[in-house]
């Protein structure tokens, strides 16, 4: 081979030749390696990298730098790669026949450049209606190949786009799925919609591809982009708006520092993030309502369900309940029911009958799936229907088996419909019941409260029960605590510990770290119920953890691994966070699970759904195992609770590793052994309600694995992270007015 190809092993080079063969390829994220013959030399060399969409026999112009690999030795490595068309009659047929376009092969190849010869190619770019000419070629049949040509030439149009503004060409399919054949022309006029519209594709990549593309750095489109960008991220964080003076700051430090090679003289100013804001309330991109909290900046569809909302609960406040005699119906459910009610559950009983709406709050242990039972009895001697529900289909699961009633979850319940991308059941077709009791209301969000609300039938009676000192919902809002906060919401908060709770380690800590105090710690042994392995650096933290999980706790227990134990963390970054600590299980755990595809994930490992998935019919948060792995058809199956779910291999970003955990992906669930990890990396995050959340996830024990001040950092500090919200306010103006907001 000449010497002079490989000349500058380092620096960035070009090559031109024919791909002669494609050794392998990633269809999901366009990574390849392939066999080229360059111009400038008689051998092939081998290139690797991002080739979406290649095949032999194109002609090719790859920039890149050559390397050594350990394994397979000199190859080049591309940056960016453009197709050049073919010109000759033999090279056209060469190219055509390599399968570019489906449909055609080397015999339709060689029968399209006889008849058409050297203007094949712009046959089928400009008139692909001629090709019913060729001879045996049918009107439909010509039809689909130019259709194939066509959204090959849009595909390679948009891989160039991507590639020239340095994202990878595995996003070409995504992009042209979202925006079709137009998806260059779309970015051109509008990068952001990108970071808007495709998960995974942040606002900075955007950015970067306006500021190529000549939009300056104080751009009216650019400011606006920016704007939405951090309202989005403050309800992904949970809030339901910001106060104008916030988004105007954060957006300002988003978009102030000018980009590379912008002078600094190009700095934002106040005022025009101001004036961008008033834009986007004018064109209803953004919403205000006089009645909200002052200064509050919505996303329109959060203002709508928040307003929704707190009609939909004024209303039940508003209307009486059926008379009823309390004190004689508990005296006849006294006589069929094998425990007592302690006071406070006396209390929320009486309310359950005067009220239309009722919170049920209490930590654990103090009787809340006892009070629903009793609840269940005493409706049903009144031969009232009761229907129990709860956010997710673990925290649904274990309420029925609890309750021994029927439950399902909020989305089943609503009737959601893939089809039709929306719920069945709402103003107009009613749900079927009386009495509605939602368990785990804490991680219930505004949107979906809202859909519950329109879907209650006018007569019905709806309980709201759950744990306020939990963590807030993943999603926008924090409806429990504002129903409390609210102050005109019948709240009967649960207090007694009953008895066969008391000598919990894990109850009697839980209720110790939600009052400010240190929980109780035995020595470190494996069959205690509350334990605290004191460990300071990092590494003998991880080292400890896999221990644990990998062999001292399923020994000791009796438990499973990956069902039966879930390690927690308040962070996803770091070296003590989930995505550090999640490879560091895998390969403890499933070390010789078969890949899949080009993703960290394999076969065997736990996995948890990031995001809902309507269409699936799974929810952010659930919890499943990849049972199975189809190469042929480029799918997995994963198994959630009582049921497999198929996901495509384009689909699988929306699941993670769940080996770990953070805390607030925990909500709801319920596991035998938690092993949470504290360490003052976390410093950020620590906080009562965190810690609180996390101890309260386990039945059987609770394993901390980290530093002592950690944990005392957390349980001292009972601020909580502000979480902007308006229905308290909007409930009761007068009674959450002094109130700051829901934290």
């Amino acid at each position: 081979m000449p010497t002079d190809l490989f000349a500058g092993t380092a620096e960035p080079s070009c090559l031109e030749g024919v791909i002669a063969r494609i050794v392998y390829s990633n269809p999901d994220t366009g990574w390849s390696v392939a066999s080229l013959h360059p111009h400038a030399g008689n051998e092939p060399v081998v290139v690797v990298g991002n080739l979406v969409g290649l095949h032999p026999g194109e002609e090719v112009r790859i920039e890149g730098a050559w390397e050594r690999d350990r394994r397979y030795g000199r190859q080049f490595r591309v940056r960016s790669c453009q197709r050049l068309a073919p010109r000759t009659e033999a090279q056209i047929e060469r190219y055509l026949a390599a399968g570019v376009v489906r449909g055609i092969g080397p015999v339709l190849a060689k029968r399209l450049v006889a008849h058409f010869g050297s203007d094949t190619l712009r046959v089928l770019d400009e008139t692909p209606a001629r090709l019913h000419e060729v001879r045996g070629l049918g009107t439909a049949r010509a039809r689909a190949i130019g259709t194939a040509w066509q959204r090959q030439r849009d595909l390679q149009e948009i891989v160039m786009f991507l590639q020239a503004h340095e994202l990878s060409p595995a996003l070409a399919p995504r992009v042209f799925r979202a925006y079709g054949a137009g998806a260059a022309d779309v970015l051109r006029h509008d990068p952001y919609r990108l970071a808007r519209d495709l998960p995974g594709i942040g606002f900075k990549s955007a950015d970067r591809i306006a500021g190529a593309l000549g939009l300056s750095h104080d751009a009216g489109l650019r400011i606006e982009a920016g704007v939405l960008h951090v309202l989005d991220t403050a309800i992904q964080a949970g809030h339901c708006f910001l106060p104008r003076p916030l988004l105007a700051a954060r957006t300002l430090r988003l978009l102030a520092p000018p980009r590379a090679g912008e002078t600094p003289s190009a700095a934002l100013t106040l005022a025009a993030v101001d004036h961008a804001i008033e834009t986007l309330v004018a064109n209803r991109s953004l919403g205000v309502d006089a009645k909200a909290p002052e200064h509050a900046i919505y996303a329109p569809r959060l203002l709508a369900h928040e307003i929704e909302c707190a009609r939909s609960l004024q209303a039940l406040l508003s209307r009486e309940a059926a008379p009823s005699d309390p004190e004689r119906i508990l005296a006849a459910l006294s006589t069929h029911s094998k425990y007592a009610l302690s006071k406070s559950q006396h209390q929320a009983v009486v309310a359950a009958l005067a009220s239309r709406l009722l919170v049920i709050t209490g930590g654990p242990g103090t009787g809340k799936t006892t009070l629903v039972q009793r609840l269940i009895e005493l409706f049903a001697q009144q031969r009232l229907q009761v229907v129990l529900c709860a956010p997710t289909g673990r925290a649904a699961k274990r309420l029925a088996e609890a309750a021994r009633h029927p439950a399902s979850t909020l989305h089943r319940l609503l009737e959601w419909s893939p089809r039709l991308g929306r719920f069945q059941r709402h103003a107009s077709v009613p749900l079927e019941g009386d009495i509605f009791i939602v368990d785990e209301t804490s991680m219930v969000d505004l949107p979906l409260l809202d859909h519950l609300l329109r879907a209650l039938p006018a007569r019905a009676r709806l309980i709201c029960v759950g744990d306020a000192d939990q963590l807030p919902s993943v999603g926008p809002g924090a409806v429990l605590a504002d129903m409390i906060a609210s102050k005109v919401v019948p709240t009967v908060r649960l207090t007694e510990l009953f008895r066969q709770e008391k000598d919990s380690l894990i109850v009697h800590g839980a209720h110790r770290i939600r009052q400010g105090h240190m929980p109780e710690l035995p020595a470190a042994r494996e069959r205690a119920s509350f334990v605290l392995i004191e460990r300071q650096e990092p590494e003998a933290i991880v080292g400890t953890v896999l221990q644990l999980v990998g062999q001292r706790l399923p020994e000791a227990l009796g438990v499973d691994a990956l069902t039966g134990i879930q390690v927690l963390v308040p962070m996803h970054r770091g070296p003590l966070g989930t995505a550090a600590l999640n490879l560091a299980l895998q390969q403890r755990l499933n070390p010789d699970g078969q890949p899949v595809g080009n993703t960290p994930l394999r076969d065997g490992d736990k996995v948890m759904q990031m995001r809902n998935d309507y269409d699936l019919d799974v929810w952010n948060g659930d919890l499943g195992r990849i049972e199975a792995v189809d190469p042929s058809s480029r799918s997995v199956l994963v198994r959630f609770e009582d049921r497999s779910v198929r996901y495509a291999f384009d689909a699988l970003d929306a699941l993670a590793l769940a080996y770990a955990s953070t805390v607030h992906k925990a909500q709801g669930s319920e596991v035998p052994v938690v092993v949470l990890i504290l360490h003052s990396q976390h410093h950020i995050m620590l906080q009562r309600n965190l810690i609180y959340t996390a101890v309260t996830r386990a039945r059987q024990q609770v394993v901390i694995v980290g530093e002592r001040q950690a944990l005392q950092r957390a349980v001292g500090i009972k601020r909580r992270l502000q979480r902007y919200t308006g229905l308290a306010f909007r409930l009761n103006p007068l009674g959450a007015a002094s109130a700051p907001p829901t934290r």
